[in-house]
């Protein structure tokens, strides 16, 4: 994201350590910059594709917004199996 201007985005895949029951809601931040200070700080982060399996992690960026790096952190909430839940089907 160093070079170019314009639309720029990155996607990342995120497959949970554990199924969820259902999809579960995901939180996501920002937990490191390194940005160049010579023009506007122009992104977003945001989640696609929440399944019960995992997500799609997205930053975009745009104009002549210069990013080096950029870090996120999550957190999944939901229900998930445990080995005393019974299956009555």
């Amino acid at each position: 994201m160093w070079t170019g201007e314009g639309p720029r985005e990155r996607h990342s895949a995120i497959t949970f350590s554990q199924s969820f029951r259902s999809a579960p809601v995901v939180q996501i931040g920002v937990s490191l910059w390194d940005v160049d200070t010579s023009s506007a700080l122009r992104a977003e982060v945001t989640t696609e594709n929440i399944t019960k399996e995992g997500f799609v992690a997205v930053f975009r960026t745009w104009s002549d917004t210069r990013i080096a790096r950029i870090r996120v952190n999550w957190t999944a909430l939901g229900e998930v199996a445990h080995e005393d839940d019974w299956d009555i089907s």
